[in-house]
């Protein structure tokens, strides 16, 4: 077999690619007259489409528990993506009836480090089950993983495995590396038959609603969660405080069905039992909650909780660490000492200057007192200046003369700023000026270390460009910093939080700010669940409102809130709007093609022709807005989506009409993937094949004259197709 990939394991990448003959160096014999492929063969559709029969529990704390209650010996199972054998028990023995006998006298669990899942929750906190594995979440098997190595797998990360662990913790048998599965059946039978502990018979019976509740098994946890999800107020309230008299080992799925549902006392009630869980899979659940509206006593006490995952969880300290950050006005910088200047009336910093006329008039000064700092200081802040403004032009070779002109500039810069310092330059503007030249240098280590000392010296009416430049460098510095302590699993101070969020909260209402910036502060906010990631990003749009990053980030926040009809529904929103801008119809547009490709994923074809038709409209509306043509390739891609549905249904003529459209708006369209890696070029010549099939000479022709017209883009091949035909061999 092959060893299991892991993200930490460098190694792994190499055991990916073992051979039959790497088997053979761990001293198993290969069978004679077999291969891989006839040992363990392949599922086919049809067997992933039946469901995994063996039941999975969520947690090792679980397991543990329960194997205590029923004195049944744990089984350790793991599995890894694209294995050969692997796939085989994931697709064809796991789905097995049968098979899943042999597994029912233990208290099995899973790890496999693979996501199959992009969620493991949707919007209204219900379980998605791995696809692959069946009753567990995603998350789950993957925290199962780190576990189960570091108690039972000796350092070997192999798949597909078993493990027989007794209840005093101790491994019965670890069967990997078998040429056959009749082995493994074999050995999981007898370690039953040869037990000296023989299980009693499960009787649940009329349990009780507490016992139910208390139950660490799976299979109980699945019927309280539907039970919950059904109950009237009343019972969901009881099924609650009977959930929270567990304490620590309250069930979490119970919290998240009552916290994500429309009972705001309940929800209160649930966040309160988050307080109180040891179950580290509350740390997703903690953090999810943090990104909503609570008092800052709830905000606080999920902090801590938090906190109280620390010694277990990097990933916990680093959460709490930055809530306690955001929750702070701690920071380098006077936020709101910068923020009256900026938004006061007398704030001329972005007012545009003639830098040449500027760097004249300084050039003067310093040729009547050279010995003057100051003077020094403003001629090397002119030239850094007008390095960073400096733009290509028009016409052949404007870029290289670009960088020659900027480099000539930053080197003037360099020569002043050392002159100035020579001559006693004092205060906060030669250090300010040097770490904006360091980071134009490349040097960006240095350059952010002299921001931050800088910063709490920087006057909040500094030049308008050098004091965003600096707000830059200082977010940016603290920023690398955490995310360095984060991958390196160190403590950092919550004061870096502080200054990041404050920082990048003035950038935005900064003139010179940029819509980078504001992609930059949401997607770190984000990171960290932050609550304040919603308020930026509607700033952000309002103020950049044709930001297609901003716009981006804006989709996929509302399509993990609340999917597709969430997309659509915001968008309408922003359009209703008496101050939309004109460039709203055009997002509008895409965001409706984006819901019409997730709606193809989901085999919802009605639903897609809907949004490809809004999509259609939104961009419509913004051509006789603008009278632009800039959406024309986005309405061929709408087409395009068009045409492939109605292929689908059988309507030949009605993809014929709307692969025209595709070729009349935007030609060079018909070579483009949509989301789902299909171009209408792939459509046309499948519905050339269809035409074929049904003798349709009248379409075949129409369809030749139309193709005849195309420009040769319009045949590129996509990439994908083009490395499967050969081209870089």
């Amino acid at each position: 077999m092959r060893r299991s990939l892991t993200p930490l394991v460098l190694m792994s990448l190499l055991t990916c690619a073992l051979a039959p003959w790497a088997l053979a160096q761990e001293g198993v014999p290969q069978p004679q007259g077999l291969v891989p492929e006839q040992m363990w063969y392949a599922p086919t559709a049809a067997d992933w489409a039946k469901p995994v029969q063996i039941r999975w529990q969520r947690t090792w704390a679980d397991a543990v528990r329960l194997s205590q209650q029923t004195k049944k010996p744990i089984l350790v199972c793991v599995n890894m993506d694209g294995e050969i054998a692997s796939e085989h028990y994931a697709g064809v023995r796991y789905r097995d009836p049968e098979i899943a006998k042999l597994y029912e006298p233990y208290v099995c669990v899973m790890a496999s480090v693979y996501r199959h899942n992009p969620r493991d929750y949707d919007d209204q906190g219900r379980r998605i089950p791995c696809p692959r594995l069946g009753c567990v979440t995603c998350g789950e098997h993957i925290a199962m993983e780190p576990i189960v190595y570091e108690k039972f797998l000796d350092g070997k990360r192999i798949s597909p495995r078993h493990i027989m662990v007794e209840l005093d913790g101790t491994e019965v048998y670890d069967v990997f590396y078998t040429w056959d599965t009749d082995s493994v059946w074999k050995t999981l039978k007898d370690g039953i038959k040869n037990r000296k502990i023989q299980a009693p018979p499960i009787v649940k019976g009329d349990r009780s609603l507490r016992e139910r509740i208390a139950s660490p098994d799976s299979e109980d946890r699945e019927a309280v969660e539907k039970e919950f999800a059904a109950a009237d107020p009343a019972l969901r309230q009881r099924m609650l405080d009977l959930g929270l008299e567990a304490g620590a080992d309250v069930p979490l799925e119970l919290l998240r069905q009552a916290a994500y549902g429309l009972d705001p006392d309940l929800a209160k009630k649930a966040r309160s039992g988050m307080q109180q869980t040891k179950d580290p899979l509350a740390v997703e659940l903690i953090a999810d909650t943090l990104r909503g509206p609570l008092s800052q006593d709830e905000r606080t006490g999920l902090v801590n909780a938090l906190d109280g995952f620390s010694d277990v969880s990097t990933h916990a300290r680093t959460l709490a660490t930055a809530h306690k950050g955001l929750d702070s006005s701690k920071s380098a910088i006077d936020g709101k000492k910068w923020q009256s200047v900026l938004v006061g009336p007398a704030y001329t910093g972005a007012t545009p200057i003639d830098r040449a006329a500027q760097a004249s008039k300084r050039d003067v000064a310093l040729a009547k007192n050279p010995e003057n700092p100051e003077a020094r200081l403003d001629v090397a802040e002119t030239s850094l200046l007008q390095a960073l403004e400096t733009r290509p032009s028009a016409g052949r070779g404007s870029v290289r003369l670009a960088q020659q002109q900027r480099k000539l500039l930053l080197d003037d810069c360099q020569r002043h700023l050392d002159r100035a310092d020579a001559a006693g330059a004092a205060g906060w503007r030669p250090t300010a000026l040097r770490a904006v030249l360091l980071a134009q240098q490349g040097r960006h280590r240095q350059a952010h270390e002299l921001a931050a000392t800088t910063m709490p010296q920087l006057p909040p009416d500094a030049p308008g460009r050098l004091a965003k430049e600096l707000l830059t460098l200082f977010a940016h510095g603290r920023q690398f910093a955490i995310q360095k302590a984060v991958r390196e699993k160190q403590k950092w101070p919550s004061e870096w939080m502080t200054d990041v969020h404050t920082a990048y909260s003035l950038l935005l209402q900064h003139p010179l700010g940029t819509d980078a910036n504001v992609a930059d502060h949401y997607d770190f906010l984000n990171f960290f669940r932050s609550p304040d990631t919603e308020v930026v990003l509607e700033r952000g749009i309002k103020r950049f409102p044709a930001s297609a990053a901003l716009h981006e980030r804006l989709r996929s926040q509302l399509l993990r809130k609340g999917g597709v009809k969430l997309l659509e529904a915001e968008y309408a929103r922003m359009l209703a709007a008496q101050d939309a801008p004109a460039v709203t119809p055009w997002f509008a547009g895409y965001a409706s093609l984006v819901a019409a490709e997730q709606h193809r994923r989901r085999q919802q074809p009605d639903n897609a022709v809907t949004s490809y038709r809004t999509a259609l409209a939104h961009f419509a509306a913004y051509k006789a807005g603008t009278q632009s043509t800039d959406a024309a390739h986005y309405e061929a891609m709408a087409h395009g989506g068009l045409a492939r549905l109605a292929l689908q249904t059988g309507d030949l003529d009605l993809t014929f009409s709307e692969l025209q459209r595709v070729f009349e708006i935007c030609p060079t369209a018909a070579a483009a993937t949509d989301g789902l890696s299909i171009t209408a070029m792939q459509t046309a010549e499948m519905l050339r094949g269809r035409a074929i099939d049904e003798q349709n000479q009248d379409l075949l022709e129409r369809l030749a004259e139309a193709l005849k017209k195309l420009p040769p883009e319009a045949f590129v091949l996509p990439e994908y197709e083009q490395r499967s035909r050969g081209r870089g061999r």
